[in-house]
């Protein structure tokens, strides 16, 4: 099915996780490029705050103080988005977060409330924007990860929820596509690991404080993939050398692959003590900075 997409300036694009890493870096990028934006996020001094940068630099930018976890929020930001401005052209589900520890360590109410984000925040933020995207022409861009195909050692219910995403987005644009023939591009990104505060925004079991491997990208490289999707209609895209290699490794030689992770344990963690394992998991934390913040041993003057 041929879809065509309105270029970015002609469109109105909503963007949960709007308030830090990949989510901010692709909210500002389009802005800068003319869409109009609806940022949602549940820090709302973070959201007005880049809110008003937009529009100092020329952009339009509505804001809307949601979290993903709550169905009514989702809700909201649609309602708000249509009344506001008539029409979404492209719906983002970004938001996410993750819980550093073994599986065996995390509570049942913790994985719960992970799931409510990563994965029960997209199928609702899909549904619920597919309801208000254009009849025709219209982007659903879903964010997973490489490890919607891959797992990571200490990040498995993490890896759980980006797996249901890739399951759900797949049978979704089955359902929409090809099924119902409707018009809509559903896309999935699967960026490798980002140069965000990921890491700080997790809930952390581990007794140090939480990293990502190398090497890392930068938010932009996949806020850029997530706005050409807004342009061109696009499948899956998966962002960095390092994702490509690991997803195709792990098709073809899964048992290699798992003793190459397993090694990576040692990996997702500085040297020095936690200093938030609470995490965002149950609220919004310090937001509004596009990459992250490192550890000791890349910040020396950190005490």
């Amino acid at each position: 099915m041929d879809i065509e997409l309105k270029p970015l300036p002609q469109q109105v694009i909503v963007i949960t996780g709007a308030s830090s890493g990949i989510g901010l870096a692709t909210a500002k990028k389009a802005a800068a490029k003319g869409a109009k934006v609806v940022l949602a996020a549940r820090n709302e001094p973070a959201l007005q705050q880049i809110g008003r940068e937009i529009e100092a630099a020329g952009g339009t930018a509505l804001s809307v103080v949601a979290d993903v976890g709550n169905v009514e929020d989702l809700e909201r930001i649609a309602r708000t988005a249509v009344d506001t401005f008539g029409r979404v052209d492209t719906w983002v589900n970004n938001a996410g977060t993750s819980i550093y520890g073994r599986l065996e360590e995390v509570s049942e109410e913790d994985n719960r409330r992970l799931f409510d984000i990563n994965f029960w925040g997209v199928v609702n933020g899909s549904l619920i924007g597919l309801r208000c995207l254009e009849t025709s022409g219209a982007a659903l861009i879903n964010v997973g990860s490489e490890l919607s195909d891959v797992v990571a050692p200490l990040q498995g219910m993490y890896s759980a929820t980006k797996h249901a995403v890739k399951g759900f987005t797949d049978a979704l644009r089955i359902e929409v596509a090809e099924i119902a023939g409707r018009p809509v591009s559903i896309t999935l990104i699967q960026p490798t690991a980002v140069d965000t505060p990921f890491p700080q925004h997790a809930r952390n079991y581990m007794a140090r404080e939480p990293k990502l491997p190398d090497p890392k990208i930068q938010p932009e490289e996949v806020a850029d993939a997530i706005l050409d999707a807004a342009e061109n209609p696009r499948r899956d895209v998966k962002v960095g050398t390092r994702s490509k290699i690991d997803t195709t490794m792990w098709n073809l030689v899964p048992s290699l692959v798992e003793l190459m992770v397993a090694k990576q344990s040692d990996e997702q963690h500085y040297e020095e003590l936690p200093r938030n394992p609470e995490g965002i998991l149950f609220g919004p934390g310090e937001d509004g900075r596009i990459h992250g913040s490192g550890g000791v041993e890349e910040n020396p003057k950190q005490t």
